[in-house]
């Protein structure tokens, strides 16, 4: 029996690029129907993420003219993977399998096809994976690789050079459904649930239209939620330096015990006012990362929904 699938596309602000990305969906999925890899139920779900140009307009007129595409519209703007994670809790009760992808144009489409196949051999979770950075520019390039390896370093566990286009399965779906953490990172998450996984290479392309909606600022932020959001490894740190902070201060006193008793002692005020500001800066770097943790925990507890969805350009029943 053919699996059905649910494309799961974000979308925020994306009316230069939706016009000409909806068409290659739409081969896209015929393609793989005509392959008989997926069955004729399948269907591409665009997810308006508050938008504020015509991307919904957009939507919903595609949705007018062909059947195949669905779309929701969260009640405001949350966030990438808020956008990705009501995509993904919408389908999982209608699909046997989903993909996400990026509305941008510039991961493969193509590599859909090897994925559902993997999904065919016995893959719950099929991570898209760039084979290369070769079209991203010397800073970007870099900055992405140290991107990852924070990640790591930090106790995240992630794939690497790999974002957000992946297939899951609905059994997989239905047990990251349990994750029930308002502060997200699906990149971080998905790993996670566990089950068979294998990954899928492909080369990236140059975004067809409009602006990324992933500039270093943002990046920055995304490698830091994604390590408060599932390691504690940056406290340890906090307390390893504690103790190498307390293991310096106590040969500090021993050597000032020293100089007194040999009578060497002179008034510094440079090295004294050293001190101070280095212990000011360390003790201030930790009460932040422990602030961001306090952060995390308070929004958690709120319990607040993770998205709300506002319109649908079809009824469920």
């Amino acid at each position: 029996m053919k699996p059905t699938l649910y494309m799961v596309i974000p979308c925020y602000n994306e009316e230069a690029v939706l016009p000409l990305t909806a068409p290659l969906f739409l081969e896209q999925l015929r393609s793989m129907q005509a392959q008989e890899l997926i069955s004729a139920d399948s269907r591409i779900l665009f997810v308006n993420d508050g938008s504020t140009d015509t991307t919904w307009d957009i939507i919903r007129s595609l949705a007018a003219e062909e059947s195949a595409f669905l779309g929701i519209s969260q009640s405001r703007n949350r966030g990438h993977q808020n956008a990705v994670l009501a995509g993904l809790m919408e389908a999982k009760d209608l699909c046997d399998i989903t993909i996400s992808i990026d509305c941008d144009g510039q991961d493969d489409v193509a590599a859909m096809e090897e994925m559902v196949r993997q999904y065919l051999d016995g893959c719950e979770v099929v991570y898209g994976v760039r084979s290369s950075r070769d079209t991203d520019s010397r800073f970007k390039r870099t900055s992405a690789h140290g991107f990852y390896k924070l990640l790591n370093a930090m106790g995240a566990e992630v794939v690497y050079n790999h974002a957000d286009y992946r297939l899951i399965s609905a059994k997989a779906l239905q047990a990251l459904a349990q994750f029930k953490e308002v502060n997200l990172f699906l990149r971080g998450m998905v790993p996670l649930v566990g089950f068979k996984s294998t990954s899928v290479y492909y080369e990236r392309r140059e975004r067809l239209a409009g602006e990324s909606k992933y500039p270093l600022r943002k990046m920055l932020s995304l490698a830091f939620d994604g390590i408060t959001s599932l390691s504690v490894k940056p406290l340890r740190l906090i307390s390893a330096l504690g103790m190498l902070s307390a293991v310096i201060s106590l040969i500090g006193v021993v050597w000032a015990v020293l100089s007194k008793w040999l009578g060497n002692t002179v008034a510094g005020w440079t090295s004294t006012v050293f001190v101070v500001c280095f212990l000011g800066a360390v003790q201030l770097i930790c009460l932040g990362i422990v602030g961001e943790y306090i952060g995390k925990i308070y929004m958690e507890i709120k319990g607040r929904p993770r998205y709300i969805i506002s319109e649908r350009t079809e009824s469920k029943e």
